[in-house]
């Protein structure tokens, strides 16, 4: 039986790695084991994503916690070579672009274990993005490479990536939104926060770029008042959001706009019931355009680029500026939905892609 390490750091990698290790769980060749590195660590950002996504305690918690990306980069190294070398697993499976990512991919690597990498070749081109140098990092030192669309495999190919290493499998994060469709449309979220049967906005903000200025933060928060003359406003804040809300005193601006609900961050059932129904979602978040893609709704992303760029050319997806955000918002509201289409694989079907593309390397 082949042991399989799975590698969770943050909520976007529960989302993925959720629908991988239930097809893994289910097969009789091999045995995933779950290794939480601990960069988020928040509850709100873990434990309760781990149980709406019907994911076991870890077998592992390394307890990394926050720090710079070099401290946190460094801390899941040593902190996950003493467990890969003791349990010498035959694969281990990274996902996303965070920097468990390309520590655990470059643990693998120098120890001579197979890395595969799942959400592989997204490129936004901005190196400036640290999840850009992450997603290249690990891209130029895995051995198997699962794509989201056709646009990853052009990529890896122009990085000289060798042909066989590619396999294109689709968008996992449409399993875990299928795969727990029924709670989600069953929870009662949006009724609690007395939205359901209005027009609202859900916004999430947690890039450095859109949050660490106090200009830069103000700005938006200007934007979002005006918006929420428009439609009513939910706004699950990330805590790095929050604590930078408060340092620049911008908290009690937006609390003091009875349209706008400042709330904690939720747990993924409660989020998802919240963005199903929503009019459109104001992000700087990767995954969440890639699901209203999906869903067909609107997505207005505060960012100067995208490592899924499909999202904007067959999705619900634009990019915008700050200063650009209270016109697009009149824009989607006052006009027909923008044309879009479900991406390729996009189907629920990529953990058992994944799992047979993972079966032909173990048993050639």
């Amino acid at each position: 039986m082949k042991k399989i390490h799975l590698i969770a750091a943050a909520r976007p990698n529960f989302m993925k790695i959720a629908p991988l290790y239930h097809a893994l769980n289910d097969a009789a060749w091999c045995h995933p084991v779950l290794i939480h590195t601990g960069q988020h660590y928040d509850a709100n950002m873990s434990a309760a994503f781990f149980a709406d996504l019907k994911l076991p305690q870890p077998d592992y918690h390394l307890e990394v916690g926050s720090g710079s990306h070099a401290e946190q980069t460094a801390g899941v190294m040593v902190a996950y070579e003493k467990i890969a070398l003791a349990d010498q697993p035959d694969w281990i499976v990274v996902v996303g672009d965070v920097n468990s990512t390309v520590a655990c991919a470059m643990v693998g690597a120098k120890c001579w274990i197979p890395v595969a990498h799942l959400e592989a070749g997204l490129r936004s081109g901005d190196r400036r993005m640290p999840e850009e140098i992450n997603r290249i990092l690990t891209d130029s030192i895995a051995d198997l490479l699962w794509t989201p669309s056709m646009d990853g495999n052009q990529h890896l190919l122009r990085e000289g990536v060798e042909a066989e290493k590619i396999d294109l499998v689709g968008n996992i994060m449409i399993d875990s939104l299928l795969m727990r469709s029924a709670e989600i449309e069953a929870d009662t979220t949006a009724q609690q926060l007395a939205v359901a049967d209005s027009e609202y906005a859900v916004v999430t903000l947690h890039r450095p770029s859109n949050v660490d200025q106090h200009a830069v933060l103000a700005n938006i928060c200007e934007q979002l008042i005006e918006v929420s003359k428009q439609c009513q406003i939910v706004f699950p804040v990330h805590p790095r959001t929050r604590k930078k809300l408060h340092e620049f005193e911008l908290m009690a601006r937006l609390s003091a706009t009875d349209r706008i609900q400042c709330v904690q961050p939720l747990g993924y059932i409660q989020f998802m019931n919240l963005v199903t129904q929503a009019q459109l979602i104001i992000t700087d978040s990767g995954g969440i355009q890639e699901e209203t893609t999906y869903l067909g709704i609107a997505c207005l992303t505060l960012r100067d680029n995208t490592e899924r760029p499909i999202t904007i050319t067959q999705g619900t997806n634009q990019l915008i500026r700050a200063d650009q955000l209270y016109q697009r918002v009149t824009d989607v509201l006052s006009a027909p939905a923008k044309a879009s289409s479900v991406p390729e694989l996009w189907d629920g079907k990529t953990a058992m892609r994944v799992l047979a593309s993972l079966h032909q390397r173990c048993f050639p």
